[in-house]
């Protein structure tokens, strides 16, 4: 039986075109060889897997190789066949965690001085070099900043932070990427057709999410994958296999937010935890699940989605469905439970409610559209009240004078007919429409106070009102603030208020009629009596 290789070792590449995703290292990489600006020392930085060692093997082969082709190793040569199967001593790898104390360092320096035996550059590659101790470093600085002509180091690193700033600035750094989920799906379906595995588009998207960029552990998950279900690998059962979440959960949720369907809250938990799926992986699937919509309601393309085909195609169903104020919404609240649910002692029970508490969020409007929609009412609605309404209001509006209350019972129409064409009948109806809003919210305490609140008129952005109830005057005083705030949202724009208070007429008090004597000046008082009743006038 053939010995077994696997797959991350078998598909390594052996030129600099191999390598997938980093073309922006490469591509320096060969212009330094094709320009003979070799450096002396490399810094390679990034996520695992993604091919700072394998780079670093090709560049030690690219500047010892005989024969090079485009300044690519050729491979066929004796140089590069030795370095290939680990033949040639003047390629040095070291493991920087098992080789990590002072005493290997200097043993590393005393190697340094000697010659080559057989290649053009003795290559050093210390893999994981940010393990070194940090009198290791110290001991290591002199060498680096001045090694021999004839020595390369090249290191290799996934914590760029713990190597000291001393060594990284005598080093040339490249930090590697990681590699992009199509770029890992473009490379397993390779693999795929060459070893004769049928495996679908949907299941190499479940394998390379899993890998989440490093191209090493998506060549692990394939041969996992291969060696469970043989030649013909079935999405399903690598889902089973990999303990993975499905994505259609992800649209039931989002589904029922559209619907408001609470049942769908406890079928996904009870799935979640029947599955013996993490919840913090379900959550975190479905902040990316509506990023992916946020995506699309902005663009209205697939395109920043990594996904599979058929997902993306059912994302894209969603355009228009909801507004980017919502998803934003939904994920600012999906991030801050995301923190309760992690520390939670019963994180079913806590799920079910944020579920519960998604669902129910209402949608929300941005100022332009109640903007649009105040300008829409403006231009298309007018008050049509009944006789007593119109009675009772005979509103004074700005543009339109007065008009008695007579007339506004025998011609309502008339009066309506000229308030639109005035484009000032629509402040009335909006203070209607604002108290019936009141009457929805019951519970609001704003409600009594508004109910005492007569309209009077409505000039520009100022609000007269009339208070018909004096006992009503504190409360109004109280909450003045929360009373303008909602006008303010109500009417699309900042208005200004002016109270009055209904007087009661006083009753005319009837004055007693003054006595003659009252009236009279005293002089006409005494002609009065001699005149008309016969008296003496009195000295």
């Amino acid at each position: 039986m053939a010995e077994f290789l696997v797959t991350a070792r078998k598909w390594r590449p052996i030129q600099f075109e191999d390598v997938v995703g980093q073309s922006h290292i490469t591509t320096t990489l060969k212009n330094a060889i094709k320009n003979g600006r070799i450096a002396h020392a490399y810094m390679f930085t990034g996520p695992r897997g993604v091919g700072k060692t394998t780079t670093a093997r090709i560049l030690a082969k690219a500047v010892n190789c005989l024969n090079p082709i485009d300044f690519e190793p050729c491979g066929k040569c004796e140089i590069c066949l030795d370095i290939q199967n680990n033949r040639l001593m003047d390629i040095i790898e070291i493991d920087g965690a098992s080789n990590r104390g002072i005493d290997e360092i200097k043993n590393l320096r005393e190697t340094v001085k000697y010659a080559p035996s057989k290649a053009k550059y003795k290559v050093y590659i210390i893999d994981e070099v940010h393990m070194l101790t940090r009198e290791s470093f110290n001991a290591f600085l002199k060498t680096l900043e001045e090694p021999p002509g004839h020595t390369i180091f090249i290191f290799a690193t996934t914590d760029i932070h713990k190597v000291p700033l001393t060594i990284i600035s005598r080093c040339q750094r490249y930090d590697f990427r990681r590699i992009e989920l199509n770029t890992i799906k473009d490379l397993l379906a390779k693999i795929a057709q060459n070893e004769n595995i049928k495996i679908d588009d949907t299941t190499l998207t479940l394998i390379a999410k899993k890998a989440d960029g490093a191209l090493r552990d998506a060549e692990s998950f394939f041969d996992q994958v291969v060696a469970f279900c043989g030649t013909t690998v079935e999405h399903s059962t690598v889902a089973k296999m990999l303990n993975l979440i499905d994505d259609e959960i992800y649209f039931t949720i989002s589904d029922a937010i559209l619907n408001k369907n609470y049942n769908a809250v406890f079928d996904v938990s009870q799935k979640l935890y029947d599955n013996g799926w993490n919840f913090m992986d379900f959550l975190d699937g479905l902040i990316d699940h509506f990023r992916n919509i946020l995506t699309v309601a902005i663009t209205n393309s697939n395109t920043f989605i990594e996904a599979a085909n058929v997902y993306k195609t059912k994302y894209e169903e969603y355009y228009g469905s909801f507004s980017e104020g919502d998803l934003i919404r939904i994920l600012n609240f999906l991030n801050k439970s995301s923190q309760e649910i992690k520390y939670s002692q019963n994180q079913k029970i806590k799920i079910e409610i944020t579920l519960t508490q998604l669902i129910g969020l209402e949608k929300s409007s941005t100022i332009s559209q109640v903007i649009e929609e105040i300008k829409n009412l403006k231009d298309t609605h007018v008050y049509q009240g009944t006789k007593e309404q119109d009675s009772a209001y005979s509103p004074k509006i700005s543009g339109l004078g007065s008009a008695s209350s007579e007339k506004s019972i025998i011609d309502s129409g008339s009066l309506n007919k000229k308030a639109k064409s005035a484009g000032a009948s629509s402040p009335f109806d909006m203070w209607n429409s604002f108290v019936s809003g009141f009457d929805k919210e019951g519970f609001s305490i704003l409600g009594p106070l508004v109910k005492t609140l007569k309209f009077v008129e409505f000039d520009k952005d100022k609000l007269k009102l009339e208070l018909t109830d004096p006992e009503m005057e504190g409360t109004y005083s109280s909450f003045n603030s929360d009373f303008v705030s909602k006008l303010a949202t109500h009417f699309g724009r900042k208005i200004s208020v002016s109270l009055t208070k209904d007087q009661p007429a006083k009753p005319q008090i009837e004055k007693p009629q003054k006595s003659v004597k009252e009236t009279l000046h005293v002089d006409d008082f005494q002609n009065y009596i001699v005149n008309n009743l016969g008296g003496k006038k009195i000295n």
